[in-house]
């Protein structure tokens, strides 16, 4: 299932956690947490070439499932996007 920057942004507000908070919960710095929550889509690179857009997106691509992995241990669970769109279910403390 693809998490959106979205979800991600939204679980981090469910949670009252700060960037700084999920940092450390999932080991990912916060300029990528950053840059995963402002860009929902495809990995940004202007003017690089093909090997490295692969290796961004791979590498983006594993930070969000370890930010997956530390919000849902944290009691988020995501839902998958349907027509009405994606969204996120919590369990309160």
């Amino acid at each position: 299932m693809k998490i959106t920057g979205a979800q991600i942004r939204a679980a981090r507000a469910f949670l009252d956690w700060t960037i700084g908070d999920l940092s450390a919960a999932a080991g990912v710095s916060d300029s990528t947490i950053r840059s995963i929550e402002r860009h929902n889509g495809a990995t940004q690179i202007t003017g690089g070439l093909q090997p490295t857009l692969e290796y961004r997106a791979t590498a983006r691509e594993e930070s969000i499932a370890k930010l997956a992995h530390a919000l849902t241990a944290a009691g988020i669970t995501f839902l998958p996007e349907t027509a009405l769109g994606a969204g996120l279910r919590g369990k309160q403390r």
